[in-house]
């Protein structure tokens, strides 16, 4: 059971919602601890992988993407996303047990300076390639979301302005998607 939350993930009506809009720039806002961010880690994990439930209609990636997973700073980043999409930071061997099936991960790289931080992963795709998610924290500024070109980018937690609009414009010669996940704390 540990090694297989992605076949678990059954989403309820308004999660279902928010994987089947069809659009550039989506939102699942919502209360804390509603399973936002449990939902944003399943639909990256099915993108990276290639791997859609049977109930799936919303976008599919048929070929490797990449990607980028991004929360307010590494150390939030790390509990977050890297918790959900790998598994438990702190316990080397739960790397897999995390929604990205343990035995589609190809290889991690560790952060520098941020302790049990993953830096990037790559994961194998049904279609034979490799996926790459790269891990990104707003708290390194904009300058640090610039010169990629992305498939898709998942913002955990409201981001600034400007990471969200340099976030789009890493997906406009793809014509990628941008997703984010939060609870709205900073008001209008």
């Amino acid at each position: 059971l540990r090694r297989t939350a992605l076949t678990r993930y059954q989403p309820y009506a308004k999660q279902q919602e928010f994987h089947n809009a069809a659009y550039r720039e989506r939102l699942l806002m919502a209360g804390n601890q509603l399973g936002k961010s449990y939902s944003g880690g399943a639909e990256m994990a099915m993108h990276l992988t290639g791997l859609y439930p049977d109930w799936w209609e919303g976008l599919r990636f048929d070929k490797p993407i990449r990607a980028w997973a991004a929360s307010v700073t590494a150390e939030v980043t790390r509990d977050g996303v890297q918790r959900i999409l790998l598994g438990e930071p702190s316990d080397s061997a739960a790397i897999g047990t995390g929604m990205i099936p343990g035995d589609k991960i190809v290889e991690t790289k560790r952060r520098v300076n941020v302790p049990n931080a993953i830096a990037s992963v790559v994961v194998k795709h049904v279609s034979g390639g490799n996926s790459s998610l790269v891990f990104k924290s707003y708290d390194q500024g904009r300058e640090k979301f610039q010169a990629d070109t992305l498939n898709l980018i998942w913002l955990d937690e409201e981001p600034p302005a400007e990471i969200y609009y340099e976030s789009l414009t890493r997906t406009n010669a793809t014509k990628g998607k941008v997703y984010m996940t939060f609870t709205p704390l900073k008001g209008m």
